[in-house]
């Protein structure tokens, strides 16, 4: 990347992202306002890429880097303390926060995606128990080919993520932004309504089918047993000391399911044209492991292609939810006063989204090896450590393009 090009594309993105913080509304009077919310917005932002996950280090990196921050806002007294900053941020509307990274996403990378996982993730220690507070439990909608958070919902418990999801689904389809895409989501959301939302914003669903919901997994199974025509596909997949093979069978005569309900209660999603089955054998050190699991889905999917999606589904859990435990310590994070918990959960998705679609890191030319070796990616951990260290780094981090 020419020193040119990046920065430009440091200052569109950024410039997008200080944009979509000047919607928030600031309460303060402005005579009282000594740190504008632009510019505590702006340094929680840069100091959480920056391998930075509570208020005290946030503010300490601030004031070690202040040069740094003033090349794009004024800064004219300094930064805030990590007291401060926790008194804020526990008083940012967390919609208008949200919905503010939804719009910044979108601005930031246009391209419509293609498949989009929903699921929901507690944050374990946010709970108070002083004041019978449930921990914190964000829905995220995650765009498993690019790999970027497009959004998120807070709910009071896991059990309450139905009524997340059509919000969440409102936000990501402005402008027409879910129009072909194919939304996956767990046997939670697998019922007329949520099926319904989905199509209704011109994408397709993939609703997982287990054991809570009993007649309509053993009327699957029927439907496989007595099928004629069965699209199927194998791969083989090894690493983390297993051999995996799985199975993947598509059958798309489901007319049954479109049809009139038998007995009041019995589910049947809208525009059903493909279930999917999924047989997986693994062998591991000591052991074997069998499983078998099914799927509905609104798009006509071969074998291969549903597959990939099946698998795609699992992105949110190992590069999203994982990344959030244990590269930026959430399930560590005490925050529990106000909206604290829920918009440093939107920042750790900021954070995200710009270190993992930043430039790999240039490094000193190795001596020439007599075999070649596949290059290696740089770690998001290794990445946020090489951002607090360099700034040329993290300038071109918060200006990088995803293309």
């Amino acid at each position: 990347m020419s020193l040119a090009f990046a920065v430009f594309k440091e200052k569109s993105r950024l410039k997008a992202l200080l944009d979509h913080f000047s919607i928030i509304d600031d309460p303060r009077e402005p005579w009282r306002v000594v740190h504008p919310l632009r510019e505590v917005l702006l340094l929680v932002v840069c100091a959480s890429m920056a391998d930075c996950d509570h208020f005290d280090a946030i503010a300490s990196w601030g004031k070690a880097n202040i040069g740094f921050l003033r090349r794009y806002l004024p800064y004219e007294h300094g930064v805030p303390g990590g007291r401060w900053l926790t008194l804020l941020m526990n008083r940012v509307d967390p919609a208008l926060f949200s919905a503010a990274f939804t719009g910044w996403v979108r601005e930031t990378w246009p391209e419509r995606p293609e498949l989009i996982a929903i699921d929901g993730k507690t944050s374990r220690r946010s709970h108070d128990r002083a004041e019978d507070k449930a921990p914190l439990h964000l829905v995220s909608a995650f765009a498993t080919t690019s790999r970027l958070v497009l959004g998120q919902e807070a709910v009071e418990g896991k059990s309450n993520e139905l009524s997340a999801i059509p919000v969440l689904l409102d936000r990501l389809s402005d402008g027409g932004a879910l129009k072909g895409a194919l939304v996956s989501i767990d046997a939670i959301a697998t019922n007329a309504r949520i099926a319904q939302a989905i199509v209704d914003k011109g994408a397709d669903y993939l609703l997982a089918v287990k054991a809570n919901q009993p007649t309509l997994r053993a009327e699957i199974e029927s439907a496989f047993s007595a099928a004629t025509r069965i699209d199927t596909c194998v791969d083989f997949d090894k690493g983390h000391g297993r051999i995996e093979q799985r199975s993947v069978s598509v059958i798309t005569e489901i007319d049954w399911l479109n049809g009139e309900r038998r007995f009041p209660g019995e589910l049947r999603l809208p525009n059903a044209a493909t279930i999917i089955r999924v047989k997986s054998q693994a062998e591991l050190a000591d052991r074997g492991r069998f499983e078998t699991r099914y799927y509905i889905s609104s798009a006509l999917l071969p074998a291969k292609r549903a597959g990939e999606a099946v698998r795609g589904h699992w992105g949110i859990e190992n590069q999203l939810h994982w990344v959030l435990d244990v590269v930026f310590a959430e399930d560590q994070s005490r925050l529990r006063k106000g909206h604290g918990a829920r918009n440093m959960a939107v920042v750790r998705h900021f954070a995200i989204n710009m270190i993992r679609t930043a430039p790999e890191p240039e490094s000193k030319p190795m001596k020439p090896q007599r075999k070649a070796t596949k290059p290696t990616r740089t770690s998001i951990k290794l990445r946020r450590k090489i951002a607090s260290w360099r700034e040329d780094y993290l300038a071109i981090a918060l200006g990088a393009s995803a293309r």
